[in-house]
């Protein structure tokens, strides 16, 4: 694991530090976090340290987003409760999967189910399960195409209607087995973006014919963009989801087997899970987050 003094915390903060809350038998335990050069630091007396990369995915997870989404508030939460200094830090989704597939990080968050051949962009010859180890599944979203609102598709519910289709995708991302091990074959023609404003952007501009991800992030990026107001209404009154929808997926911790004590790391994250599952904890955060940004 690195050690925190390469992330030293930011003598004068312009931002407010990050505040995190959990209900722990039935009382509220909340934890102040402080803002590093690199991200964001919880429960800096413990030594048992842990540093995870993660992206900008509104509603999801954001630094602009109130308590940067419910996703870095439950990822708080289950490390803290564990006993665990935890540093979170925001990459582009490219440079996070590489970051955790070679070591230099320890989770990788929030990342969808991982098939066991899918291959890893970073260390040619391996799979990503051979570097990465899931946790159990957490809430997650759905996962569709989205099109030009005026302009039919081919897809009727089967993939191989897309085949030879240029569709737009954000680097690095899963999305679903089927979907994945085809574009993999090369069955599509697949044009990559670094995030999902460009993949919007993308298929605005007609660049694409298809783009795939979850709508509601892929919405939501737009509203919240930096772009003209003009433009933001153009291109959220101009798309629309092609029906139906490829499936729900679940969300997942990805643990770098790299890591220093991996499987106990593993083994501590599931037990959160299981136990904010159980309790209703996870529900209280979801709910929390989806009224906050």
């Amino acid at each position: 694991m690195l050690s925190t003094s390469q992330f030293p915390v930011l003598a004068e903060e312009s931002l407010p530090p990050p505040l995190v809350s959990y209900v722990e038998n039935g009382t509220v335990v909340n934890i102040t976090g402080e803002i590093t050069t690199d991200g964001y630091r919880f429960n800096s007396r413990s030594k048992k340290t842990v540093n995870l990369a993660t992206l900008q995915w509104p509603p999801y997870i954001g630094e602009n987003l109130c308590n940067k989404g419910w996703v870095f508030q439950y990822a708080v939460a289950l490390l803290v409760q564990k006993g665990y200094q935890v540093n979170i830090h925001f990459y582009p989704w490219a440079r996070a999967v590489r970051l955790v597939e070679l070591g230099a990080m320890d989770i990788l968050f929030p990342e969808y189910f991982i098939e066991s051949n899918a291959p890893s962009d970073n260390i040619k010859g391996t799979s990503r399960r051979d570097l990465l180890e899931l946790s159990k599944p957490y809430p997650g979203g759905e996962i569709s195409f989205l099109k030009r609102k005026a302009e039919q598709d081919k897809f009727q519910g089967k993939l191989k209607n897309l085949v030879g289709e240029k569709i737009g995708v954000v680097r690095g991302y899963q999305n679903t087995p089927e979907f994945d091990a085809m574009m993999d074959a090369g069955l599509f023609d697949i044009i990559e973006t670094v995030d999902d404003l460009q993949l919007m952007k993308m298929l605005a501009a007609k660049r694409v014919n298809l783009i795939i991800g979850d709508p509601l992030v892929l919405r939501h990026t737009v509203k919240h963009s930096s772009l003209p107001q003009q433009d933001k209404a153009l291109i959220l009154q101009e798309t629309a989801n092609v029906l139906p929808s490829l499936q729900y997926n679940h969300l997942y911790f990805a643990v770098s087997k790299k890591a220093e004590d991996w499987q106990q790391l593993l083994a501590d994250l599931n037990l959160g899970i299981t136990a904010f599952a159980q309790s209703g904890e996870t529900r209280r955060i979801i709910s929390n987050g989806s009224h906050c940004f």
